[in-house]
């Protein structure tokens, strides 16, 4: 045999300044299977709410010092929001008038009877409360969870995401990470691997929010344990491709831009999967785009990558960013652009990556008053 469990009787509370209500009300909802508490004041009310939570709140709104216009019933119902904004609401009067009714469903109160009261409707109406108000309990309660759940991923996510940029001899890094929801699907890092040479990595992952955080935790852990290999740009993409080809759903996928740093030499050596190819601006004012490479990680399985490398000289600077910074758009639908974006490298007359990183997120989040439609991460290089 099956044990089946009973619901608890609805907790009710009847709120009423009249003995002889309430004594009709609580035989009428005892009978019914109902837990009752009263109280005959509005401050007995609050005293209640403070300290329990109910079900369903049965109030008159009319007291002993306001006896036909409901405004003291009024207020009690706006206290009652305050403490508890779930509880359900239905009110009782005997001066009940179009706009009292009106103005106590403005507040919030979900549902009006009217004294004398009909038993089977009145407790069909509280019933229908009832579950309508456990379920929005419910329904709170797995967006409270989720909100920790979620809070909880961007934390350990945030955790994997570099918290400081290396200190390279001769070079000036900094980076920033601005996902458009809780989660991000973006990446970036450098890794350092002895005094002269350091990686440096930015990535995208098709799609936001939870599915693409996900890929991209699978990401970090791939690529993490790949560039331990000291392997080279080319040949880390091909790895990597053909382990996150067997862990990426479909039509998904992940472009990325990858570099080896000598620090020594000022040389980059890098391959661009599919990635939006970062901006060299040189001395001069010149840019040059980082675009050598092959397709995006994850979608082909036989992709092959080559890699290019490139001379840096003092004064050159370097930005590896994802399409959140370039697709940013106004109130107007214009996005702000990888013109805007290399004028504002060309107008920076620094020397300080951090400097450069923080104009950079100035003059974007102004462009598109702080409201992101995808997440933007960017790193900054400067050879000094």
């Amino acid at each position: 045999m099956n044990n089946v469990v009973a619901a608890p009787a609805p907790r009710t509370l009847i709120a009423d300044d009249q003995p002889d209500v309430l004594a009709a009300l609580r035989l009428l909802l005892k009978g019914a299977g109902y837990q009752i508490e009263a109280a005959d004041s509005p401050a007995a009310v609050l005293d209640a709410v403070q300290h329990k939570q109910f079900d369903l709140l049965l109030m008159d709104l009319n007291y002993a010092r306001d006896t036909t216009s409901g405004r003291e019933g009024l207020d009690l119902i706006s206290q009652v929001q305050a403490v508890d904004h779930d509880l359900p609401i239905v009110v009782m009067t005997a001066w009940a008038t179009v706009d009292l009714a009106v103005e106590s469903m403005r507040l919030g109160v979900r549902d009006f009877v009217q004294k004398p009261w009909e038993n089977s409707r009145l407790l069909r109406k509280l019933r229908h409360q009832i579950e309508q108000g456990q379920a929005r309990r419910r329904q709170q309660d797995l967006e409270q969870q989720l909100k920790f759940e979620l809070d909880e991923a961007r934390e350990i996510q945030r955790g994997l995401m570099p918290r400081r940029m290396p200190q390279l001899r001769g070079f000036s890094l900094a980076s920033a990470w601005q996902p458009a929801h809780t989660v991000s699907g973006d990446y970036l890092a450098a890794f350092k691997f002895d005094e002269s040479h350091a990686s440096l990595c930015v990535a995208d992952v098709a799609g936001k929010g939870f599915p693409a955080a996900l890929l991209m935790s699978n990401l970090q852990a791939a690529l993490k344990s790949l560039t331990s290999e000291r392997i080279g740009p080319s040949e880390l993409c091909l790895k990597l491709n053909r382990i996150m080809c067997g862990n990426t759903p479909l039509r998904k996928f992940v472009s990325c831009f990858y570099g080896e740093l000598d620090v020594s030499s000022r040389k980059l050596t890098f391959t661009n999967a599919g990635h939006n190819p970062p901006m060299l601006i040189r001395a001069s004012g010149e840019c040059v785009r980082l675009e050598e490479g092959g397709p995006v990680i994850g979608a082909f399985c036989e992709s092959s990558y080559v890699q290019q490398e490139i001379q840096l000289h003092e004064g050159d600077k370097l930005l590896l960013f994802t399409d959140g910074v370039t697709e940013a758009r106004d109130a107007c639908g214009d996005e702000f652009g990888e013109h805007r974006l290399q004028e504002c490298l060309r107008a920076f007359r620094g020397s300080n990556a951090a400097e450069l990183r923080t104009q950079i997120l100035n003059e974007v989040r102004q462009f598109c008053a702080d409201d992101f439609d995808d997440d933007a991460t960017l790193m900054v290089v400067i050879a000094e």
